[in-house]
Formats: C-alpha cells, structure tokens, sequence
C-alpha cells in the first residue's frame, strides 16, 4: 500500500532524507522512528504530498503520488505534527468542511460524522467553537477528520502529542482497529513504548538515513543487543549509526 523508491529530499544546505526505501503492505501498523531531526516529518509529509522531494517515488495502493496527487491523496488519511483547525468552526461544522473536500455524499458525511464524534467522546463538544476545545480534544478531532472519509491508508506524525493516558489508549486501539479493516497504519513517535506495542514493524531512521527495520525481535538481532527493549535496541542503532 505505501511504496518509497530511493526518495530523497536535499536543502542544498541539508540532506533531510537520503536515498529511503520501504515498503508497508496492507493492514499493517509501521512505526517510524528517529531522533530529532532524523528526516521523519519530511519524509511524511513528502508521503502527504506537503513537500515535493528532490527526487525518488512515492506511490499510495499503486498510485505514483507524483503522476496522479489527487487520486493518492483521496486514499489517504493525513494527521501532521501540526494540525492546523478552523477554531471558529466548531466542531461539527470542520468535519462538514472536511467532507466536502474529499466530496462525502452529504448523507454519509453526516452518519459518519456522528460515529467519529462519538467515537472520540466529543459529540456533546459537536456544536461548541474549537477554540474552546482542549489541546487532546483538538488531536482527537483532527484524527477523526483523517478518518472521515474512509482512508486506506492512514499517516500519522506523533498521534499522541498533549493526550492524557485514556485518549491513548483510545486512539491506540482504534489504530488497531483500523489494522483489522486492512487500512494500513504509517505512524511517526517518539514514544517508543508505543511504537513497541502498537506496531507490527518499525524503521528506525538517522540523518536521513534507514538504519534497520522489521519487528523488535529482528532489530534486536541487527543491534545485537540480545532481547532487549526497543529503546536500548534504538539507542543503539542510533549510536552506532
């Protein structure tokens, strides 16, 4: 579903992302990892089509974002790291708007709507200015827009930012859930506790570079740090770059 062929994006004064390959399949949850400054908000919002790289292939479900960026995108569901939200919208009223972008059938638009809102514990928020909302209800809004219009493939900068632990777990396993429906799960974390738990396979990525990828199992075996945790596996990765 999700296809990087040699992409890269170079700021002349700095390669942001080098040469990436990686290939997720259907109804899986892939964890992208990295320190600061690794290159992974580039490299999705290249997969958002935000950005145009310098060079390399995205394609979503066998599209070449490149070739065809609308077709792409209506398969995608996009969370960035900084979800911009109409706050004197409320909250009904946004994901109207967002359904008219991807042209959900009104009726269809307002059932699902209703789910999502509910979903996300904000129906009683529904008719209330987001201005008013808290920073964890604004996150679970802007995911429930990324889902309104039924994505096969969901992307995800760092989902978890500003949510209490029950809005984690929420949206941990709806995550998960979205797996079982085979919508395939692009997620960017710094909280590897998460990324352990939630994802089926995980790259880790430096300096723009790839650095190892697969279950934990197998990067423990690429670090040959034994069985250990993924934050001593990562940190060792990094280290040894």
């Amino acid at each position: 579903m999700i296809e990087l062929h040699d992409l890269t994006k170079d700021y002349k004064t700095t390669l942001a992302v080098d040469r990436l390959n990686l290939h997720v399949r259907a109804g899986e949850i892939y964890g992208f990892i990295g320190p600061n400054g690794a290159g992974k908000t580039t490299t999705i919002r290249m997969m958002g089509g935000i950005i145009e790289p310098t060079s390399g292939a995205i394609s979503i479900g066998g599209i070449d974002l490149r070739k065809d960026p609308v077709a792409a995108k209506k398969m995608i569901g996009f969370v960035p790291d900084r979800p911009f939200l109409y706050e004197k919208l409320t909250g009904s009223e946004f994901l109207r708007f967002i359904a008219d972008l991807y042209a959900v059938a009104p009726r269809t638009a307002a059932r699902r709507a209703e789910e999502l809102l509910r979903q996300f514990a904000l129906w009683n928020w529904g008719n209330e200015i987001i201005e008013s909302y808290s920073h964890g209800m604004k996150q679970r809004l802007i995911i429930a827009a990324a889902l309104l219009h039924d994505p096969k493939v969901m992307i995800i900068d760092e989902p978890m930012v500003g949510l209490d632990p029950e809005a984690v777990r929420q949206v941990r396993d709806i995550l998960k859930e979205l797996a079982k429906q085979n919508v395939t799960v692009f997620v960017s974390t710094h909280t590897l506790s998460l990324a352990e738990d939630l994802c089926d396979r995980i790259g880790v990525i430096s300096k723009g570079t790839l650095l190892a990828e697969g279950t934990v199992a197998e990067l423990n075996r690429a670090a040959k740090t034994g069985n250990a945790g993924l934050e001593d596996v990562f940190l060792t990765l990094v280290r040894e770059g």
